[in-house]
């Protein structure tokens, strides 16, 4: 017997309900049909695939490798039939039906799902959210998503080893979060040596943010006394308590009580990118993904009177141009 596609389904139905029985009702088939055609697949790969007793079926090794494969192979597929039946109705070969974006915080996405909702009403668009750009280029490259939008530290950009391309859609300096009342809040940028003595809350993730900010901080003549590392709504939290200020993008919109002003100098900046397989579907549609992408932050950005102006008194007065070709 060849291994077929409706084969990784079945497997697929049983390591997620659990149970042949479940799996059987949930593919219309009868239990002893599916019992008999889970042997022939198994004997098709040489060995069981699942632990089955009487808590129900759980998967061997060869399982997990078989339904690791078949959990990239059946959407892929689906994605093909999809695009293909797209074509042949006549559609726009530069423009996707279906939409798997992964992001890592801020509000690019929300802004970025808005505009293509309203561009093509008719497309299926999802989102996943992650702290690490390992985990979501990893899904592009496997397959589970079309896009990721990340953020890394200015000079940086993510890892080749996933093969996937990546665009910028805007480069930021890094702002501090902190109290309307904070001393340093009355001035348009803030130098990083007069906040030498306070302690600093940041989001979680990876890359070399937290290495380039220690050492922006040793250039500015001390160390960081203590940075402490949170989702979004504990850095808010801890900022409106007193405990520490944060770091933070110009995009973020601050609660009432609070303010963000730009480091002088931009010692810090954050480069907002996305990312794509160069040989999947997704690589068409990708031009205009980032004309959306660029729109939306350039309107995220406006908000932030501030930071506009501040934006102003840079050599050239070009906007944040400078900081991207910096």
């Amino acid at each position: 017997m060849n291994l077929e596609l409706r084969h990784l389904k079945v497997v697929c139905a049983i390591a997620e309900t659990g149970s042949v029985t479940k799996a059987a009702s949930q593919l219309g088939l009868a239990q002893p049909a599916l019992t008999a055609q889970l042997q022939r697949i198994e004997r098709t790969l040489g060995g069981p695939l699942f632990d089955r007793d009487r808590r129900g079926a759980r998967p061997t090794a060869l399982g997990e490798l078989v339904l690791s494969r078949a959990r990239v192979l059946l959407p892929a597929m689906k994605g093909l039939q999809d695009e293909a039946a797209r074509l042949a109705a006549g559609g726009d070969h530069d423009t996707l039906s279906r939409y798997r974006i992964g992001a890592v915080g801020g509000p690019v996405v929300a802004h970025l799902v808005h505009r293509l909702s309203a561009a093509q009403p008719e497309a299926q668009i999802s989102t996943h959210a992650s702290y690490y750009i390992s985990e979501l280029s990893g899904m592009v490259m496997a397959g589970k998503l079309d896009y990721a939008q990340v953020g890394v530290c200015g000079d940086a950009l993510p890892s080749a080893e996933y093969g996937l391309v990546w665009q910028t859609i805007g480069m930021d300096a890094v702002c501090v979060l902190m109290p309307d009342d904070h001393p340093q809040a009355k001035n348009l940028s803030v130098d990083l040596a007069e906040l030498a003595d306070e302690q600093w809350v940041a989001g979680a993730g990876d890359g070399c943010f937290g290495d380039c900010f220690a050492a922006a901080c040793a250039r500015a003549g001390f160390a960081p006394r203590r940075v402490l590392e949170s989702d979004v709504r504990n850095c808010v939290d801890m900022v409106e308590l007193g405990l520490a200020i944060g770091l933070c993008q110009p995009t973020f919109r601050p609660p009432a009580g609070l303010t963000s002003r730009p480091l002088r100098g931009a010692p810090l900046r954050w480069r907002l990118v996305l990312g794509w397989h160069p040989d999947s579907p997704a690589a068409r549609s990708a031009p205009k993904l980032m004309d959306h992408a660029q729109e939306a932050y350039q309107e995220i950005l406006a908000r932030n009177e501030h930071y506009t102006q501040w934006m102003q008194t840079l050599p050239g007065a070009g906007g944040n141009s400078h900081l991207a070709a910096a």
